[in-house]
């Protein structure tokens, strides 16, 4: 048996290599028709396109990718080429929470805003947003929810949202067509329609925010700041955007050592049911340094600050800061 992995997926390669005859790590956006000629499984990340192109004729029966978004892979021509395939929901949404709940603290230290006394719309309310959801109500905040296809009741409509946010995040996915299409959501009449001048947060995919559109509300005073993890164009993203906003970071909310190690296991899980093979047991997060002291604020395992800085200081360097990303916990477990 034969797997091609994305390098940059960590942590997975023991397991995989007690599964497989041949492993084969090759970066993401280099995979290629004939790198998968001859394989049985590819596992993947956002940054590899799985679609006929790079399928066709190939002995591939499982694609897999370590991610919750799906959007790159082809799944009308999968179902027809008879090409199985998973991804992972949900396995990082405790790290997008993560993100989120320190952005905010952020806000509230670093530009005035008392989370206690302001409204939050939450827009998709699915594995991320409802632990977003969570994430806000502990801080304290006045919590509205948009979610449609939920149809939840005591959800609420995006006129309501743009009404009466102080700050709205996005947990949606990609979608181009049908009554909810999220591509470009939050366009330049969506700014228009504000009602107060909120803090945008984006950490679902770059296209749902409109990022030209989000860049004039922002010189024009609509929006009073954001937080943008992930961007229109990856990796070439508008670095005008990227200077103006408080936080700008290199789609790696959800990139915790925990939610990676959840996918890890995910994929692992899904290649043991798909040729049956036996379990190689799970995959565990590595430990934070013996050094590292903890003492209960949540910025002390994660300031995306830091993240920050370093994407506004090389903007041109988003993919390696991207696929080099250092060790970080969700949790203090020592």
């Amino acid at each position: 048996m034969k797997i091609v992995v994305d390098d940059k997926i960590p942590y997975i390669r023991e397991k995989l290599e007690m599964l497989a005859d041949e492993v084969v790590s090759l970066r993401g956006a280099d995979i290629k028709a004939e790198d998968v000629k001859d394989a049985d499984a590819l596992i993947v990340r956002t940054r590899t396109r799985c679609d006929e192109q790079l399928l066709s004729g190939s002995k591939v029966q499982l694609v897999a990718t370590a991610t919750i978004g799906f959007d790159h892979i082809d799944t009308e021509y999968m179902k027809r080429a008879g090409i199985a395939w998973t991804n992972c929901p949900g396995c990082n949404a405790a790290s997008v929470a993560q993100y989120v709940e320190c952005s905010l603290l952020l806000l509230e230290q670093q530009k005035g805003l008392c989370l206690k006394q302001s409204t939050i719309g939450i827009v998709g309310c699915g594995h991320v947003g409802s632990k977003v959801k969570a994430v806000a109500e502990r801080l304290g905040m006045h919590v509205l929810v948009c979610d449609p296809l939920l149809g939840e009741t005591d959800f609420v409509t995006m006129d309501a949202i743009e009404c009466e946010s102080d700050v709205i995040t996005f947990h949606v996915p990609l979608t181009h067509e049908g009554e909810y299409a999220t591509m470009h959501l939050a366009n330049e009449a969506f700014f228009h329609r504000l009602a107060r001048v909120p803090y945008i947060i984006n950490t679902s995919r770059g296209e749902v925010v409109d990022n030209e559109a989000l860049l004039k509300a922002l010189q024009e005073g609509r929006v009073r700041d954001a937080v943008i993890d992930v961007w229109e164009g990856e990796p070439h993203l508008n670095e005008q955007l990227l200077e103006r906003v408080f936080i700008g970071t290199p789609h790696i909310a959800g990139y915790s050592a925990d939610g990676k190690v959840n996918a890890d296991n995910m994929v692992v899980d899904a290649l043991c049911r798909h040729f049956q093979l036996p379990y190689p047991g799970k995959i565990v997060a590595p430990s934070l340094s013996e050094g590292f002291v903890y003492t209960g604020n949540p910025l002390e395992l994660y300031n995306p600050l830091e993240d920050s800085r370093m994407l506004k200081k090389e903007p041109r360097k988003f993919e390696t800061l991207r696929n080099n990303y250092p060790l970080r916990r969700e949790k203090f477990d020592r």
